[in-house]
């Protein structure tokens, strides 16, 4: 079969190509045969073109146009003209091309989806078929987009003197805060392998090796619930540098920011970054990952409540709690009595037990006018910064409860009221993260993970107070989603020592853990420190997306499966027995 060679893309072809003899390959997107003309759509990744085979062309070549149908594989060769009906909706819209030669690759079955942006399939569809749903248009710009954040990161961290280093994907099972993907070994039967959640460990021995500067785009893989923004298997930008503190990192972080968003959306990225520290984060905005397209921020009024006859606020400040709220701006006229109470049974899904509401209006209403008089009420309004025209949600809890159900329905209360652009971008740092929090048993746990070095300040409250220690942790976030974190590290084997004592590890189970590390801190490690940014999470956040599905060439669904090769899937007897497992009978498959 003659194969056409192509000399320009569908979607590059202009008014200044009219006149040129152009080869061209792709799909047909649409065939619309009007008797005397056939006209089709073709399309490649770059977009789509208009082909027309005309009164002049041969009856064997008009005759092989009428089979045309959607998504065969073809080739043509033609001459690009200007175009009688335009189509202001298609870059090429100007423009067509007279085909006068035609090479049917292959035919297509009707398709099971259609290949279009707007299409509106089940997303069960569209994963099965996910060879298809990628030749959309806006699938291809993604993969496009994310190849070019790839590529810049390369580039930038290279000319910053970073080297590229692999680091295995089979490792020994350690904790880091999900379930692991285990893999059975079969030369050592009865061991397994763990699939790594990052490269941690070993991007710290290379800094003990000598590397200086690593970095690395790495698959990293953990076996928790999904969501939006969570695959079981993700990818990461990883670095690690030596002989630096957080200034350092986040200055050589804050140049990658900027090129990255001056090459990929023509963005001014004005630096250095905003910094939140994590208590201002949480008491200002309720997140640590705050949100600030716009403002709103949390204002807590204990101060003013704390002697009200309304128990249930002056009874939380009594208690140690807060109670805290928010200024909606235009939220009079825009949230009914109606729309709070949608409001409030929206924070009750976050642990508050619900909201009192003040209407700065022509007069002031409130849920609580026979508790406060109007004195009280515009002293409250006044705290929040509130103005005429808008509305004051307040919640009162324990300080954790409410700052974070308030938190919640800020950003809540911003997308209903259509105030949020996903052509804006706001990008912080968020620093100075506990060091330590608690579980759900009250036991004392790393916040980020038990390598993470405190502040030097804060040492001496290690054996006393430690859920008062702060980290050299910093966060980076665009537009309310963490879209990257990192730490200095402890590299001192002493105080790493105390950090593992705070978290109730015994020596051997140090050395269970983490020995091999352990062992190499003993060797001169320098100090050291680094980051990861979620590579899927950037893509779909300067995308516009609002799932990582969508920059994925191959996501999982909600359930971690394959929907294409409909992993994971059963192992046959000789496979298990080689690897001396055996499956329970009461399995479900």
């Amino acid at each position: 079969m003659k194969i056409i060679k192509r000399t320009n893309m569908c979607g590059e072809l202009r008014s200044s190509n009219i006149g040129q003899e152009v080869k061209l390959n792709g799909w047909i997107a649409k065939a619309r045969n009007l008797g005397g003309l056939v006209f089709a759509d073709l399309r490649d990744r770059t977009g789509i073109v208009q082909i027309t085979f005309n009164d002049d062309a041969s009856d064997e070549l008009r005759q092989k146009a009428m089979e045309l149908r959607s998504e065969f594989s073809v080739g043509v060769i033609g001459t690009v003209v200007e175009r009688a009906s335009k189509n202001q909706e298609l870059d090429t819209g100007d423009i067509e091309v007279v085909v006068k030669e035609l090479v049917i690759y292959s035919i297509s079955l009707t398709p099971p989806i259609y290949v279009k942006d707007d299409d509106n399939v089940d997303d069960s569809l569209r994963l099965k078929y996910r060879y298809l749903d990628l030749r959309k248009l806006q699938m291809q710009n993604n993969l496009r987009l994310r190849h070019k954040i790839a590529f810049c990161a390369r580039q930038y961290f290279n000319e910053e003197g970073f080297l590229e280093i692999e680091t295995p994907m089979l490792i020994k099972p350690t904790p880091e805060g999900a379930r692991d993907y285990l893999v059975p070994s079969r030369v050592k039967q009865g061991s397994f392998y763990s699939l790594p959640q990052s490269p941690q460990m070993f991007k710290q021995l290379l800094m003990v090796s000598g590397c200086d500067r690593y970095m690395q785009i790495v698959k990293c893989f953990r076996d928790e619930d999904l969501r939006a923004d969570r695959q079981p298997e993700f990818t990461q930008i990883d670095l690690e540098m030596s002989y630096v503190d957080r200034e350092d990192v986040l200055q050589i972080q804050e140049g990658f920011i900027k090129k990255l968003f001056k090459e990929t959306k023509g963005i001014d990225i004005k630096t250095p970054l905003p910094r939140l520290t994590y208590k201002q984060a949480m008491e200002e905005y309720g997140s640590d990952k705050p949100d600030l397209r716009f403002d709103m921020k949390l204002k807590t009024i204990n101060h003013l409540v704390e002697k009200s006859e309304f128990k249930v606020f002056s009874k939380v400040v009594e208690n140690g709690g807060n109670v805290v709220g928010i200024n909606v701006t235009g939220g009079d006229a825009h949230f009914s009595r109606k729309d709070i109470d949608k409001l409030t049974a929206y924070v009750k899904t976050y642990g508050l037990n619900g909201l009192v509401w003040i209407r700065n209006g022509d007069e002031l209403k409130s849920s609580v006018n026979k508790f406060f008089n109007e004195k009280e009420l515009k002293e409250i309004l006044e705290c929040c910064n509130s103005k005429k025209g808008d509305l004051v949600l307040i919640g009162a809890d324990s300080s954790k409860v409410v700052l974070e159900a308030m938190g919640f329905l800020r950003r809540h209360v911003a997308e209903l009221m259509g105030i949020l652009s996903d052509e804006e971008f706001n990008l912080l740092w968020v620093v100075d993260f506990p060091l330590f929090e608690e579980d759900e048993e009250g036991r004392v746990k790393a916040m980020h993970h038990p390598f993470t070095s405190p502040k030097m300040e804060d040492i001496d409250l290690l054996d006393t107070r430690p859920l008062d220690v702060r980290a050299e942790a910093y966060d980076i976030v665009l537009n309310g989603v963490e879209i990257g974190g990192g730490s200095i590290r402890i590299h001192d084997s002493s105080l790493q020592k105390r950090m593992f004592e705070c978290l109730g590890l015994s020596d051997k189970e140090c050395n269970d853990k983490f020995g091999f590390l352990i062992e190499a801190f003993k060797y001169g490690a320098p100090p050291h420190g680094g980051i990861a940014y979620g590579l899927d999470r950037l893509v779909m956040l300067i995308a516009g997306e609002k799932s990582i599905r969508e920059v994925i060439a191959f996501p999982k669904n909600q359930n971690a499966q394959c929907l294409v090769c409909g992993a994971p899937d059963i192992a046959s007897d000789d496979m298990l027995e080689e690897l001396a497992i055996t499956v329970n009978d009461k399995v479900e498959n």
